[in-house]
């Protein structure tokens, strides 16, 4: 069966990961799942993406461990965008939901640590347990510090140990928690909020964030101004733009054509 399914209702495509039993990724599911991010990214009528598990139990418990023993190499050709096809997707200028309907561990959490918005089912968890197995959770070595407080981050890095969605909201790893059958009305509710917005101004948003993550203030606001950034540049020359002010002024709804 295929490991992943997908489903596409206007601008919106949901991506479920349903690998029984726990939605474990290998090689071969990390490289199908960058081919359809990479899809995503590269498809002018797809504004935003919902990525969920099958299943109440798993969301994504990271790498899958089974397919390391019959020869699965930690450091294999994962594909487009590396493990899970997103974290290391270059350009992924639209908007990504998480919505995490069970464990989330490891890489599972990594790979939600990837998205723009994380919502939570009230009986989630989550861990990064590498620790435990001789490993380092890579991605989430890079990103967790700069997403929480420093000292939480290392002792979640450093221990291994479970924490609930309560917790994650109370660091601002999530945004909202549900009951587990509202997660996925809601994360479409929250998609179709973002697919009738702006979506050469969500990319621009994207590039920003992800330039500025290094660079000094000024430096990136330089760039902006003088429209260095692709996204930025685009944006505003855009017809958006222009539709954008003259619906502000007429006291309308905009109408937004992402050109």
């Amino acid at each position: 069966m295929d490991p992943i399914r997908t489903r596409t209702k206007g601008m919106i495509l949901e991506i479920t990961l349903d690998r029984p039993k726990a939605n474990a990724i290998d090689l071969a599911t990390s490289r199908e799942m960058g081919e359809v991010f990479r899809s995503f990214r590269d498809d002018p009528d797809l504004r935003v993406a919902i990525l969920t598990g099958a299943g109440e139990k798993f969301f994504c418990p990271g790498w899958d461990l089974k397919a390391a023993a019959e020869g699965d190499a930690v450091d294999g050709d994962y594909g487009v965008g590396g493990f899970g096809g997103l974290q290391e997707l270059r350009a992924m200028n639209k908007p990504v939901i998480a919505a995490v309907n069970g464990i989330a561990c490891g890489g599972g959490l990594e790979l939600a640590l990837s998205a723009d918005m994380i919502l939570a089912a009230d009986h989630a968890s989550f861990a990064l347990p590498e620790i435990r197995s001789g490993t380092i959770a890579d991605a989430a070595s890079i990103k967790l510090p700069k997403r929480i407080p420093y000292h939480i981050a290392m002792e979640l890095l450093l221990t291994g140990r479970w924490f609930d969605p309560q917790e994650a909201k109370g660091w601002g790893l999530v945004n909202e928690i549900l009951p587990a059958a509202d997660l996925l009305p809601r994360a479409w509710e929250l998609a179709e909020l973002l697919a009738s917005g702006p979506p050469l101004v969500y990319a621009a948003i994207k590039e920003v964030v992800r330039e500025a993550e290094d660079a000094k203030f000024q430096d990136i606001m330089n760039r902006i101004t003088k429209r260095q950034l692709e996204t930025i540049d685009v944006l505003y020359s855009s017809e958006d733009q222009l539709e954008g002010a003259t619906a502000f002024a007429e006291k309308r709804d905009p109408v937004w054509k992402g050109r």
